[in-house]
């Protein structure tokens, strides 16, 4: 039986590496190029650097609003959007609930539409019907948050069920026997061993609230307006600013690689949890 060289692996790794990095490292080239050298023969090979378009992003009031505006709505909306599904996986996963199967499958249907379906319904909602006198959720941090847990939250809770349905019930059992209440098993048991799930969970729904465009660019105007939104600026009449657009994309990718950077560990956990029951 012939065996498998060995730096075959090694050199199929890095060429899929290398076709998957290429796209991030022509957008740092773009970045770092002048306007006139940005429509001359492609070099791949940089051979200068201009960091005014950098500058000119990071010196930008209006652009560090709106990459805040994106933290804020990111981190509310993956924290709550995992507390709430962690909790309902808890609640149809432990409890003999009528149909929760139904329930199950009716959360993931909401997926199933395109968002573009809700634009409508989910403007009309926050420009007329939450609204108490002045306030209103149109063009708001909070209103953003809500709107992407209604289609965040079911993605969590599938991702979920499986991580808690492989924790025994036999754990909670015993700690009822112990005296414990509901929290403090959920708490003290639950949550440390599902901590590779919801780390998972979080980190995705965190990505995916950060780098909608459709929903953000069309129920935020100023107040509540995030990163993505904030590229189309630069596509005018008179033309495109590539290269601020193209730092502003290399900016945007920063807090993605800091927050992978701090769950990485348990992210492969979280996605193996669960799939294989003895």
């Amino acid at each position: 039986m012939k065996t498998q060289p060995p730096w075959l692996p090694v050199v199929l790794w890095t060429l899929i590496s290398l076709a998957t990095l290429f796209p991030i490292y022509w957008l740092f080239v773009i970045s770092v190029k002048q306007p006139f050298d940005l429509f001359s023969t492609p070099d791949v090979i940089l051979r200068s650097f201009f960091w005014k378009n950098y500058q000119d992003v990071l010196t930008n009031p209006t652009l560090r609003g709106y990459m805040l505006n994106s933290m804020i709505i990111s981190s509310g909306n993956a924290l709550l959007v995992t507390t709430l599904g962690f909790f309902a996986c808890y609640a149809l996963t432990r409890f003999e609930l009528a149909g929760k199967e139904s329930i199950f499958f009716w959360t993931i249907t909401n997926r199933m539409a395109p968002p573009a379906v809700f634009l409508l319904p989910l403007f009309l909602l926050l420009t007329q019907v939450y609204r108490i006198g002045d306030f209103s959720l149109a063009d708001s941090r909070l209103g953003m948050i809500l709107v992407y847990c209604s289609f965040n939250l079911p993605f969590a809770i599938w991702t979920l069920r499986p991580t808690v349905e492989g924790i025994p019930k036999e754990l909670d059992e015993a700690a009822y026997m112990d005296g414990a209440s509901p929290w403090v098993v959920l708490y003290d048991i639950v949550f440390p061993l599902a901590r590779p799930g919801l780390a998972v969970t979080l980190i995705l729904t965190w990505v995916f609230a950060w780098n909608e465009y459709l929903l953000a660019a069309t129920l935020t105007n100023f107040n509540a307006r995030t990163l993505t939104t904030g590229l189309s600026e630069y596509v005018t009449t008179t033309g495109t600013a590539w290269g601020i657009m193209a730092a502003i994309s290399m900016l945007t990718l920063v807090p993605a690689l800091i927050v992978f950077s701090v769950v990485q560990r348990h992210i492969v956990a979280g996605l193996t949890f669960g799939a294989v029951k003895g």
